[in-house]
């Protein structure tokens, strides 16, 4: 099934490529402008979530070369052969990545739809940055979309792990 096609589907514009999820490296049929969120729900990963479609909620969250992207408006073609990072690939229920365990010793989540955006945010955000200011923080959480009203708890969780904390 080509959900990237409306009407009629075209095999003349699918393409072989491969793709390093989790870091484990999987060859797929797409076309190479198919949304990379639409080839991953393909494969069978749980997350990313389709949240909007627009790029504007982060359900989608994914991250790819260190940096979390918007899978629902990445472009197969700009993510084949590049490592990419599914919640699915921080860790297991066993053994959580610092990330996840910081997020359940908050209990920063209520309905969980939108967790996805938040944690993959998260870790990127502090791989590349391991103690942001809270103006970081916030700029790097700008476009995340929660409808629940977990942030309070979030940003707990993530000022714990960035040693920011506040009183």
């Amino acid at each position: 099934m080509d959900l990237c096609v409306t009407g009629q589907v075209s095999f003349a514009a699918m393409s072989r490529l491969s793709l390093k999820v989790n870091g484990k490296v999987r060859t797929v049929d797409a076309d190479p402008d198919c949304p990379l969120l639409y080839v991953l729900h393909d494969e069978e990963f749980r997350n990313p979530r389709f949240g909007c479609g627009l790029g504007q909620c982060g359900a989608c969250t994914v991250i790819i070369g260190g940096r979390a992207v918007r899978s629902c408006q990445t472009p197969m073609k700009t993510a084949a052969g590049k490592d990419i990072t599914t919640l699915e690939g921080l860790g297991t229920p066993g053994k959580p990545d610092r990330v996840q365990q910081a997020f359940i010793d908050a209990q920063a989540f209520q309905c969980g739809y939108c967790l996805n955006g938040w944690v993959m945010t998260t870790k990127a955000l502090l791989d590349s940055n391991p103690r942001p200011t809270e103006s970081q923080i916030r700029a790097a959480f700008e476009g995340l979309v929660c409808r629940c009203g977990s942030h309070v708890r979030i940003l707990d969780a993530v000022r714990q792990l960035a040693g920011t904390r506040q009183a």
